[in-house]
């Protein structure tokens, strides 16, 4: 095959492989679904809308939501069916990406698939959790974007505010673009929001997928200087969000109580499996900031297939530099927290 350009043929997919499991705890997804209210909601407000014409050409009315509610200029906004696609269309404009390793995959997965140059600098293992290498990181970004999800994934890691700061200052210096991945900030009460304002050169990706409960519903948003987000707009392919998904991201919106409850459930649960792990004989669990802890074991293969013999399904991390032996583990209801502490006990 020719027709395609040769950096593409022979890829691997993005790594994740679909498992059955009587408790799920391997996506970082919400141990909740929608409110039924607000379900009843959307799927009335759906019902309302004309299917047979084409949605917002930039997804104007949700755009326009976003910025009444974080106080953000509205040209300075875009939204995608999912984060993943503004990762691609951010990676597609760089000229090169920096990332720190360990890291979220899509980030060096679509750079692969633009061709675009991709460098990784590894992170320091600190107290119970990870660093950033600062001076590598100011050393190396030298253009381009660099990628910090903060809190990070796949730690579970928070970095302080002052190194975001010199990252943000060097994107300013070397005319790059600092990408916050705020993706997991509520379970860690932090908000990036006054150094975006401040800085052009820094902008925030955050997504309806963890916190608002949105997994299957595939949605994500971009705040920027209006600079930055039309051209990634442009990245987009038009009419990109759906009615349905726009009708139900007015309606979330509209009445978004519901989030303060779930992280405030999924942070209590997330430190009572923190302190139960504590006790293991042979694994150690790391202080995290998000909706998931990081587990190490002697051997992750031997404990993932142990906890999905007791029918609890997580997620090997075994295979990322630094982390041997690491699984990682989404906090879940009390129920399926419980099924997977007997399970990691038995």
């Amino acid at each position: 095959m020719t027709a395609f350009k040769p950096h593409l043929m022979g890829l691997s997919r993005y790594p994740y492989t679909p498992l059955e499991a009587r408790v799920k705890l391997d996506q970082n997804e919400s141990p909740f679904d929608l409110p039924e209210a607000l379900k009843r909601q959307a799927l009335e407000r759906m019902g309302r809308v004309a299917w047979n014409r084409y949605p917002s050409l930039d997804a104007r009315e949700v755009r326009q939501a976003l910025a009444r509610r974080w106080d953000w200029p509205p040209e300075g906004v875009v939204v995608a069916p999912g984060s993943n696609l503004l990762i691609q269309a951010l990676v597609q404009a760089a000229r090169r990406v920096l990332d720190t390793l360990p890291s979220f995959p899509h980030y060096a997965h679509a750079a692969r698939l633009a061709g675009t140059p991709y460098r990784a600098v590894l992170l320091r293992p600190e107290g119970e959790g990870f660093a950033l290498d600062l001076e590598a990181l100011l050393l190396q970004f030298t253009e381009g974007v660099l990628f910090l999800a903060n809190p990070h994934a796949p730690t579970g890691s928070l970095f302080p505010q002052e190194a975001v700061l010199a990252l943000a200052e060097r994107a300013q210096e070397v005319g790059g673009l600092l990408v916050v991945d705020e993706a997991y900030r509520e379970f860690a009460g932090v908000d990036h929001r006054a150094l975006a304002q401040k800085n052009p050169h820094v902008a925030l990706l955050r997504t309806f997928s963890k916190a608002w409960s949105l997994g299957g519903v595939r949605a994500g948003y971009l705040m920027a200087s209006p600079e930055v987000a039309g051209v990634i707009q442009n990245l987009l392919p038009p009419f990109a969000l759906p009615v349905h998904t726009t009708a139900l991201l007015l309606c979330v919106l509209e009445a978004p109580g519901y989030v303060e409850e779930v992280v405030q459930y999924v942070k209590r649960e997330r430190e009572s499996l923190y302190e139960a792990l504590k006790a293991h004989p042979t694994w150690r669990p790391l202080r995290s900031h998000t909706n998931f802890l990081l587990v190490r074991t002697p051997d992750a293969q031997e404990a993932f297939h142990k906890l999905l013999a007791h029918g609890v399904l997580v997620r090997r991390q075994d295979h990322y530099p630094l982390l041997s032996g690491a699984l990682r583990v989404t906090v879940g209801r009390a129920e399926e927290n419980r099924a997977f502490l007997e399970a990691a006990y038995a």
